[in-house]
Parts: C-alpha cells; sequence; structure tokens
C-alpha cells in the first residue's frame, strides 16, 4: 500500500480510537465502515446482528472467502496519553455513565480490515467471493451469535474458511498462529445472592450479603488451585462485585460477575459444577433465605485453528511478507467469538495474534523466553494503558488480511 494510502489509514485508526463506541453501540463506527465499503464497491448490508456489517464482493466461481474483524470497545478509562486518546462516555446496559475506550484494539482490527479491503477491491488478479464482516460486541460474547441469527450464512454465503486476527502486545513485525485450540473458551456468569438486609449496628439481625459474597470469592478461588489438575488449564475471575450504598446498611442482594476460561470440554463442565456447588454451599452455610441465582451471560467455545488451513496461511505469510516472523504463542486464555462463524459455516477457521508493541522495546530479547518477559511487562489487552503503535502494527495486519484471503482466492483468467 503506498504511504500516501497509508497514512489514510493511521487518520482513520485515530479517528476510532478517539471514538470509542460500547457493545452493540457501534452506531458511528459501522457507519463510517459503511460509507467505506460502498465507495469501493462493495454490496453492503447494515444493522446486521443489530449494529454490525457485512461487504460482499463477488467476482463470480471461486471459494468464498470470510474476513472478520469485531468492531466494540470496553468500559475502561484511557490512561495512555496519547495525543488522540478517547475521553468518550456512554451509558451501559445497567444504566450507567462509563468511560469508554478501545483497550483491547478493536479499533485497529476494524481499520486493517478497511485496508485489506481496498486492497483487495484493488486488485484484479483474483476471483471468487469475499464476505467482509464487521461485529459488533465481541467484548460481552453477543455479537457473533447475533450476526448469525440475523442469517448471516444464509443471507450472505456460506465461506469455505473463516479468517481474522487480533492484535496483541507482541513486538509488530510478529505474528502469533497456532494451530488446534488456540483461544479459550469463555463463561461468563452473573451470580445474585439473597440475604436478609438490616441496620449496619444490628447485623445479629441480618444474613449479610458482603460477607456471604466476599466468602463466596475467596472460595472460587479454591477451583483452579485445587479441583483443577496442574496439566489442564483454567482461569476463574471475578471481576464485579457489587452490594450495598451505605457504611450504615447492610444489603439483602450482592451481584457478581465470573469470567471463566477453559479448553477441555470435561475441564469446562468440573469447573462450571464446582462453581454452583460452592456459591450453593456458600449460601446454606450462611443460612441465607433463597437459594442464589446463577444465570449465564455468555457462552462460547474456544477458538480451534484448523491445522492444513493454519499451515497453508503461515506459509503464504512466509512467502509473501518476509519482514514478518510467525510463531506460535502457545495457547492464550483470552477468549474469541470468532470460532462460532466458522462453526455455523462449517468451515475452516485461522486466527492469529498480530504483534502491536514497540519492536524497539524487545532489542535486547534474544530468545523466545525473554520475548516473553518482555511481553508480560507490557499493558495487555483491556489495560487503560494498552496502546499499540501505529507502525508497522497497521501495515503489517493489512497485508496479513489481504495475503491470507488470496491464499484461497483464485487467479483470474486473462
Amino acid at each position: 500500500m503506498e504511504k500516501s494510502r497509508l497514512d489514510e489509514f493511521h487518520e482513520v485508526y485515530r479517528d476510532l480510537h478517539r471514538h470509542p463506541e460500547l457493545s452493540f453501540q457501534e452506531h458511528r463506527t459501522a457507519g463510517i465502515v459503511a460509507d467505506r465499503l460502498t465507495a469501493l464497491g462493495y454490496t453492503v448490508t447494515t444493522g446486521v446482528g443489530q449494529t454490525g456489517v457485512v461487504g460482499v464482493l463477488d467476482r463470480g466461481a471461486g471459494a468464498t472467502v470470510m474476513l472478520r474483524a469485531d468492531m466494540d470497545a470496553l468500559p475502561v478509562l484511557e490512561a495512555t496519553g496519547l495525543p488522540y486518546a478517547s475521553t468518550v462516555t456512554a451509558t451501559n446496559a445497567n444504566g450507567l455513565e462509563v468511560p469508554v475506550m478501545h483497550a483491547c484494539g478493536h479499533d485497529v482490527h476494524t481499520t486493517a480490515l478497511l485496508g485489506a479491503a481496498e486492497e483487495l477491491a484493488g486488485d484484479p488478479s483474483w476471483v471468487g467471493k469475499l464476505i467482509l464482516v464487521f461485529q459488533p460486541s465481541e467484548e460481552i460474547g453477543k455479537g457473533a451469535i447475533a450476526m448469525i441469527e440475523d442469517g448471516l450464512i444464509s443471507r450472505f454465503g456460506t465461506p469455505d474458511v473463516v479468517l481474522g486476527q487480533h492484535v496483541a502486545p507482541l513486538p509488530a513485525g510478529v505474528i502469533g498462529l497456532r494451530e488446534g485450540a488456540a483461544f479459550a473458551a469463555s463463561d461468563g456468569l452473573r451470580i445474585t445472592l439473597h440475604g436478609r438486609g438490616g441496620h449496619g449496628s444490628r447485623p445479629e439481625t441480618t444474613v449479610d450479603t458482603v460477607v456471604l459474597a466476599a466468602s463466596v470469592v475467596m472460595r472460587l478461588q479454591t477451583i483452579v488451585s485445587r479441583e483443577v489438575a496442574g496439566t489442564e488449564t483454567a482461569v476463574v475471575t471475578v471481576g464485579m462485585l457489587r452490594a450495598g450504598d451505605a457504611a450504615n446498611i447492610i444489603p439483602d442482594s450482592a451481584v457478581l460477575e465470573l469470567s471463566i476460561r477453559t479448553f477441555d470440554p470435561d475441564v469446562r463442565t468440573r469447573v462450571l459444577d464446582a462453581v454452583t456447588r460452592i456459591v450453593n454451599g456458600e449460601a446454606e452455610t450462611a443460612g441465607a433465605p433463597r437459594k442464589p441465582e446463577i444465570e449465564f451471560i455468555h457462552s462460547f467455545p474456544s477458538v480451534v485453528n484448523d491445522a492444513p488451513a493454519g499451515d497453508r496461511v503461515s506459509a503464504e505469510f512466509a512467502r509473501v511478507l518476509p519482514q514478518v516472523r510467525v510463531v506460535d504463542p502457545g495457547v492464550v486464555t483470552g477468549s474469541e467469538d470468532v470460532g462460532m462463524l466458522a462453526e455455523a459455516a462449517g468451515a475452516p477457521c485461522v486466527y492469529w495474534l498480530l504483534g502491536g508493541a514497540d519492536p524497539a522495546k524487545f532489542a535486547q530479547a534474544k530468545t523466545i523466553d525473554d520475548l516473553t518477559k518482555v511481553v508480560a511487562s507490557l499493558p495487555s489487552n483491556h489495560s487503560p494503558k494498552f496502546a499499540p503503535v501505529i507502525e508497522p502494527t497497521l501495515e503489517i495486519g493489512i497485508n496479513a488480511l489481504a495475503t491470507a484471503a488470496r491464499t484461497w482466492l483464485a487467479p483470474a483468467a486473462h
């Protein structure tokens, strides 16, 4: 891509970063995407899965390739100090005004796919069909299923492969691609504990849900340490606990939200069963007047990269992008709902990590262990200080998507 065009996409990225939008609120972003795709000659459909955008470029007989990027941001107060930092606030699903930031890099994903859309539209050398999916609401795990239920496959076509990428604090210039189970399955749970409220001076007349919630939180931490084998992988995180409004009032309810990550279905079942057992057991021990309510916020499977398709993409990266180093990053305990798109289509999935950290920070790293230590020291996805470097991240991200797509799209006859 010419420097003038790259510079334009830098501005697109900065604009998206300044104007993040929460899940299912991506109206401005979707409008930018739709306008750009339309100008490039794609057939564009908006409002797919509420706020998703699909662009189709059909050049006749050949493979059908789906490229996917997510668009939503997180309720995080940005602390990067960047001149294009977000100052946006929005109303969340609970009616609360919260700061919003692209703390997971979906602004990179959207910009890179727009760049790849331009590259591929301007390339007459291929035939086949491109389906570009700009997905909402990945952060709460509801966007992929919303688009599927809105007829993504039946309306736009069944892809032969689903491709995508996720920016990460690997050095820019490195792509992390793992075959097999690559990203963890994710289950989000909301637990409502019921007690008996009362005056803070008379706790003996109450069933204190603050104490009960604290007991539940501590006991949940024993699932991974005491019920999951050292050879297995699981993560149980309590990311939200809400109880009470005043120091002298014991509340009669408390709400916790959990994030659970697993790779093996048997481990997932055992972890979820343990959560239910512990929550109910702690409530009974506390003398709660009602059983807790345990509900799923979301649930989606691990991302499994197809081995032959992954080999095919890796080989093409090595051939076309010699400045890029492809590594196996190991399993990623973060989660992604992109696998649901491939599962719905019955198609192979290839999903890779795109390095977005300043390469200069890795200048002294000589081994994989050295690189891993530097990565661990950097702000990670979801951090208020997460800030991918614009270059070479965007150029590589654009080229990686376009290269992967061309791997399936057939050469045009001359």
